[in-house]
């Protein structure tokens, strides 16, 4: 019985077949067809009434509960936008949706009258799930540029991500080394031989162009262009186009107020499914309107995109903002926060046109439109900035000051010989300070050097919630760099700062290391020459200020040199993997990697960078030799 109703076609051939033979018991003959007609006529004619009435329960205190009294009003007509009928085909147009009566005779029509998104345009696939994220999983930049790419070790990773519509630069790569074999074998440890293809879904998928999108939101449903060389994962499922030039169209659809309506109303338990969005009813309409949905989502892409081309964490990364600007600091900050607001305003004009288009091509207009847009109307509005949503004219204005002295703190590490980049003078390199400012010169060509400082330190200076208030170029970079850093960089920094004094207070020892190239060789250099040739340099200094009876200097300098010593002790401990007491205690100074046998761990300090930052800067942290504890989360 229970096949017989679930079957559409099997029940009207039944019925049809039932009516012609209770006519022909009459003495009436009945064709096929006009016994399918009458049975057309007689369940498409039959309505179900539901009553709204939840809200008139009276929860509230001191609130009566009046649902009998709506009830009774809405029978007699009295009450208005409570009871509400629905064709019962409405809900066989609808195949598995939840019980949605409020939204099913207003989109009913659409889903019989259109085809869905799958098969009709495009093919909707659920991807790779690691089955062990913190194994094989990292942020883009935790490893070497080199290594990234869906053929060369680690690939583009689109596994969700924070909201955003039509664009998103993803942080995100999957450990892809020999097509995957490490997480096909660990695959088959958890369920089996042979069952990596439970969790390795839609390999022939991978590395094609499509559209992706987060599974699970609070914020509501967001698209965005996959480029290719991607894998996507199950939690960022994927939509391929059938025809590549449809891809636009796609994504100006889905990404549309009214489409949102629609899938909301297929959806449960705030899961975005694969199930879901490929049920949508795709709208048949004529060329110029999908050329102009394609147009608006487009045009909104490209322009979150170029924007997204100074952000320095962004894979599509290429100069800070204000680098883009002219004139002084000042002018150029102001034309920048210029710039994002006209932008802004522009990609949120283009929505609007998408989003009008987009209700034509469905023939949704009047009282059916505005109830849509009422109901979808706390959706988030576009932004040109993702990543500063909510922050005032005054924190985007500090952002652009500290990612400007960021960029000029990545291009000396990036350039230097052995990425060891000292604070101070002692071991005979140009310190920190002195090559920042070189860097700033060299990118603002013509500029007076220090008028250009003065303009910075008197950004510096202000006070903005969210940003520490620094005196001067060497305050920040001594005590705001390495903790912005490490939040920029999403607890995964990759230059760290090793101090001799953890906080704010001032360090006899510092020096910023970049995380790629501080094998052991490096850390071997980084106390022989940086550490002790400061070591040095204190002591003869120490000596030379007892001789000359300057005894307040000399107990100042020895008070530096023994803090520089307990710092070399500290990498020492580091560099040898020294360890006693429990495992990961405050007295092991491992690299201790959760998934590799004690056997096959580092012995001392020889990080391996597909472990990650997490796992390689846990010694360093142990040890408090960052200026900042727990920059790794």
């Amino acid at each position: 019985m229970k096949a017989i109703l679930a079957d559409a076609d099997l029940r009207r051939k039944l019925m049809v077949s039932t009516i012609q033979a209770t006519q022909a018991r009459e003495g009436i003959e009945t064709s096929p067809a006009q016994a399918d007609r009458a049975y057309y006529v007689v369940t498409e004619a039959e309505r179900a009434a539901f009553f709204e009435l939840e809200r008139f329960k009276g929860g509230k205190k001191g609130e009566q509960d009046k649902r009998h009294e709506m009830f009774v009003r809405s029978l007699r007509d009295e009450a208005h936008h409570v009871r509400h009928d629905v064709a019962r085909r409405d809900f066989a147009a609808i195949d598995g949706t939840p019980l949605n009566y409020q939204r099913l005779g207003l989109v009913a029509h659409l889903f019989r009258e259109n085809a869905p998104l799958e098969p009709s345009v495009a093919e909707v696939r659920q991807g790779l799930s690691t089955a062990d994220d913190s194994r094989f999983v990292r942020f883009r930049w935790e490893v070497p540029v080199c290594s990234v790419g869906i053929d060369s070790g680690w690939a583009p990773f689109a596994k969700g991500g924070d909201f955003s519509r039509f664009y998103q630069s993803f942080d995100l790569v999957v450990l892809w080394k020999d097509d995957g074999d490490a997480i096909k074998r660990f695959n088959e440890q958890l369920y089996g031989e042979g069952s990596w293809s439970r969790q390795v879904r839609s390999r022939d998928r991978y590395g094609l162009e499509g559209l992706t999108w987060p599974r699970r939101t609070q914020r509501g449903f967001n698209i965005r262009k996959m480029p290719p060389g991607h894998i996507f994962a199950d939690k960022g499922p994927a939509v391929f186009a059938k025809t590549p030039a449809d891809l636009d169209f796609i994504l100006g659809l889905l990404s549309s107020e009214c489409a949102e309506f629609i899938l909301r109303g297929l959806m449960s338990f705030g899961s975005w499914e694969v199930g879901v969005v490929k049920r949508l009813p795709v709208p048949s309409c004529s060329k110029e309107r999908r050329r102009a949905v394609a147009q608006a989502a487009r045009a909104i892409h490209d322009l979150k995109a170029a924007w997204d081309s100074g952000n320095e964490v962004s894979g599509s990364f290429e100069r800070p903002w204000v680098l883009g600007a002219d004139g002084a600091l000042a002018e150029r900050l102001e034309d920048v926060s210029r710039r994002e607001s006209e932008e802004e305003e522009r990609i949120r004009t283009l929505a609007n046109v998408l989003n009008e288009e987009v209700y034509s091509a469905y023939g949704v207009r009047g009282e059916v439109m505005r109830t849509m847009k009422d109901a979808v109307s706390e959706r988030p509005p576009e932004f040109l900035w993702p990543q500063m949503e909510g922050k005032t004219t005054e924190q985007k204005r500090m952002e652009h000051v500290w990612r400007l002295l960021s960029y000029a703190v990545k291009r000396v590490i990036d350039a230097d010989d052995d990425g060891i980049v000292p604070f101070n003078r002692s071991t005979g390199e140009t310190p920190l300070a002195e090559r920042v400012r070189a860097e700033l010169a060299a990118l603002f060509p013509g500029r007076d050097e220090s008028q250009l400082e003065v303009e910075i330190v008197n950004e510096l200076k202000r006070s903005v919630k969210g940003y520490r208030k620094c005196a001067s170029l060497e305050d920040w970079l001594a005590n705001a760099f390495f903790e912005y850093h490490a939040s920029l960089y999403k607890s995964r920094p990759i230059y760290w700062h090793i101090a001799s004094v953890q906080g704010t207070a001032p360090f006899a020892f510092g020096a910023l290391v970049h995380y790629h190239r501080f094998d052991k060789n490096r850390m071997a250099k980084l106390r022989a020459s940086y550490v002790r040739d400061t070591i040095e340099e204190l002591r003869r200094d120490a000596g030379l200020a007892d001789k000359a009876g300057r005894a307040d200097d000399r107990v100042e300098l020895q008070a530096k040199l023994e803090e520089v010593q307990a710092l070399d002790k500290k990498l020492q401990l580091i560099q040898e993997g020294h360890h006693e007491g429990p495992e990961g205690g405050d007295r092991d100074f491992r690299i201790l990697t959760p998934w590799k046998e004690p056997a096959a761990r580092p012995h001392g300090w020889a990080p391996d960078l597909d472990d990650g930052v997490k796992v390689n800067i846990a010694p360093l942290d142990r040890a408090g030799v960052l200026r900042v504890s727990g920059a790794a989360g």
